[in-house]
């Protein structure tokens, strides 16, 4: 067994019986090592296999965890998901907790419960909205929230329910009536039936705590408060256990999750023994060191574990960073370098084009399509089949008999989906919402894409081009994309959000739609959700392999409002990133062949680390948003020397140096001619003639100490 694990896992696999936390950075084969660890334990004769239980979050990390067990002969070993473990429990004990009756039946969706609850609450509420309520629920029923206490804790995390939190609150305490009514719990009352039972019940406690012994916690940075209750009420007072987990992998904290219980557990259990797993065996060097580079920027309180990976595969390609005009561009470059990278013997199912919220699917699923390239879009449906488009589809051929033909598409769309509910002005507070919303402002992009492209108008009558789309003409052009994408599932490149594609991977990773108002989104305000936002992309640049590609379109549509790059993609400098400009490839050329191959120079703010694109925020070197750190009164004798010196030259006190530029260097305080040449719009004529007195003005000099020195060359 020593000669398949390297020294950190080895020594995981070998440690003592008792507490045990293993950070394990993505591939570094934490599930080789747990395994490996529970092997040993139980071949050697430590433990008794049957004494294990082993929780994980997915059926999927689960079974794996089984059939790598398996292989190494170590049988009789129990590794379920919470919930598996928790309903076999609580079904083997209910007739002794419940007075002889059978577990209720459990609940496997709440949305139909939530919705009629919702009903008895006065809250108009439709699917996306029961979603949305649903996913309040049980973010409170995990956080041990009761309905009583539901308004004061969601203000204090800081949720963004889809109703006041007291309406919220009223259908929660509704949905809870409803379920004693029916005769029926949810997944969360299966967790609390599991905790009530050995809190409880002695007997109980005894029995599961005698048959199981040793504990071992996979993903234990996604454990919610309601699940660490009940890991503690199986252990009592033992603590044979072992958790795994990475912080910079906490993407679920909108759940109810926390990494706070792994980044504590070193603190809790005093005689805990702690491993670092960081020798990536998933992805080249080049991936590994912009996956470092990403994080290393990382602030708060998971960046305390924060673990620097060592890549071990042979080099790879640089990773590359494509910006385009507009997204139509983007996903065409991403459609084009799927097919050629199938066509060189990458298979389509070890491609995945990764993007923020599912609503980005439809450009990619459209430009897949009409490049011949096999998809699967995984965790949601496709895009013409989610009922809110197919429901806006239906109102947009409604609407053609009530909007007159000469109104302007785009008008036209939009005043089309105002039957079913939307409004382009008022995005709506909740996720499963702001979803639906996000997906039907996918078919206004999709119009003014239409509107402002001569190759999809319509040809009319007598074979002549007409001179726009018409309504009619764009519920055409929808059927056709909808009709092309119902294809038989296959085998082919995966479309995935980033959040579904966690513990995945793939040799080819195409990160899409960086821009800010994306990723990160516009409604992560706090520094703790924008830091969720930075592992975000974190988790999707290590589920790369092999190749690397990330990419945004600088306007959702052409001609639209330019977007700033994501902000934490400046770390590609730092780990030697191909930048590519691919401005022409909507134009037909291939990204990489004749697209301008100038490499620009990305600037970004030395404080949140966004990408600077105005001149006077790169001269600054920070967003105009971010704060000041000015000193005053250096930047007062800046303005008395300028004067003087322009006095002394006689040219005017903007030639000498800019408002702007005098802004920076007080908020800079250049010390070195390197220092000084950083700052936008001074070189090495303004430092051989200025630089000098810079300086000392800098060091704490006034104007008297510099004299009346001409510095004129």
């Amino acid at each position: 067994m020593r000669t398949e694990l390297d020294p950190e896992q080895h020594k995981a696999v070998t440690a003592p019986a008792g507490p045990v936390c293993i950070l394990a950075g993505a591939g570094t084969g934490k599930t080789r090592a747990i395994t490996h660890r529970i092997a040993h334990r139980t071949l050697s004769g430590e433990i008794n296999p049957r004494h294990v239980l082993a929780v994980t979050f997915t059926a999927r990390a689960a079974a794996e965890m089984r059939s790598r067990l398996a292989e190494l002969g170590a049988t009789g070993v129990q590794a379920r998901t919470f919930h598996a473990a928790a309903l076999r429990q609580v079904r083997y004990f209910a007739p002794r907790l419940l007075e002889g009756r059978a577990m209720p039946e459990l609940l496997e969706s709440k949305i139909r419960l939530v919705g009629l609850a919702a009903a008895r609450a006065g809250v108009r509420a439709d699917r996306a909205a029961a979603r949305d309520l649903a996913s309040e629920i049980e973010w409170a029923k995990s956080s041990l929230v009761e309905p009583a206490e539901y308004a004061v804790a969601a203000a204090k995390a800081l949720r963004e329910p889809p109703y006041e939190p007291a309406r919220v609150a009223e259908v929660f305490v509704a949905y809870e009536s409803l379920k004693r009514r029916q005769g029926v719990i949810d997944f969360e009352d299966m967790l609390r039936a599991a905790v009530w039972g050995i809190e409880e019940h002695p007997d109980v406690a005894e029995q599961i705590r005698s048959q199981y012994r040793h504990f071992v916690v996979d993903e234990y940075q996604d454990v919610n408060p309601l699940q660490q209750r009940l890991l503690d009420a199986w252990l009592g007072d033992r603590d044979d256990v072992t958790v795994v987990g990475d912080a910079s992998q906490t993407i679920y904290s909108f759940t109810g999750a926390t990494s706070a219980y792994l980044i504590d557990f070193p603190r809790q259990r005093r005689d805990a023994v702690v491993i670092r797993l960081v020798r990536d065996y998933r992805s080249t060097p080049q991936v590994v060191g912009l996956a470092n580079a990403v994080i290393r920027q990382a602030r708060g309180t998971e960046a305390k574990l924060r673990l620097e990976l060592v890549g071990q595969r042979p080099p790879g390609p640089e990773p590359e960073l494509k910006i385009f005009p507009d997204e139509p561009g983007e996903a065409l470059a991403v459609a084009r370098r799927c097919r050629d990278l199938i066509a060189a013997g990458t298979p389509a199912n070890e491609i995945a084009v990764l993007f923020r919220t599912n609503a980005q699917s439809e450009a990619y699923e459209e430009a897949l399509a009409d490049a011949r390239v096999p998809y699967v879009v995984r965790g949601a449906e496709r895009f013409f089949e989610r009922a809110e488009v197919r429901q806006a589809m239906v109102a947009l051929r409604a609407a053609v008999r009530s909007i007159p033909g000469e109104t302007p598409l785009v008008e036209a769309v939009i005043e089309g989906l105002a039957a079913t509910g939307w409004n382009r002005a008022q995005p709506p507070p909740g996720g499963a919402a702001r979803e639906q919303w996000e997906a039907l402002a996918a078919l206004v992009t999709l119009a003014e894409e239409c509107a402002a492209s001569p190759d999809l108008l319509p040809i009319g009558e007598g074979g002549t081009l007409q001179r726009e789309m018409t309504l009619s003409a764009f519920n055409d052009e929808l059927a056709r994309r909808a009709e092309q994408q119902h294809v038989p599932t296959m085998a082919g490149v995966t479309l995935a959000s980033l959040h579904s594609a966690k513990g995945l991977e793939w040799d080819a990773v195409f990160l899409v739609g960086l821009a800010d108002g994306t990723l990160p989104t516009t409604y992560a305000k706090t520094a703790e959700q924008l830091e969720e936002e930075r592992r975000l992309l974190y988790v999707g640049v290590t589920r790369a392999r092999h190749v690397l590609w990330l990419s945004y379109g600088q306007s959702r549509a052409p001609g639209g409002r330019t977007r700033r790059p994501c902000r934490f993609l400046p770390q590609l400098e730092r780990s030697r990133g191909g930048v590519e400009r691919a401005g022409t490839a909507r134009a037909g050329v291939e990204p990489g062949r004749k697209a301008d191959r100038r490499r620009p120079q990305v600037a970004s703010c030395r404080i949140c680390g966004a990408t600077l694109l105005a001149g006077a925020d790169r001269k600054l070197g920070r967003c105009p948003t971010c704060p000041s750190d000015m000193d005053e009164d250096l930047y007062q004798r800046l303005l008395e020397w300028r004067a003087s010196t322009a006095a002394e030259l006689k040219i005017p006190a903007y030639v000498v140096f800019t408002d702007a530029t005098l802004v920076a260097v007080a908020e800079r305080r250049p010390t070195d001619p390197a220092q000084l040449l950083a700052i936008a719009g001074i070189g090495p004529r303004k430092l051989g003639q200025y630089g000098e007195a810079v300086f000392a003005l800098v060091g704490g000099a006034g104007l008297d100490d510099l004299g009346r020195k001409n510095f004129e060359n």
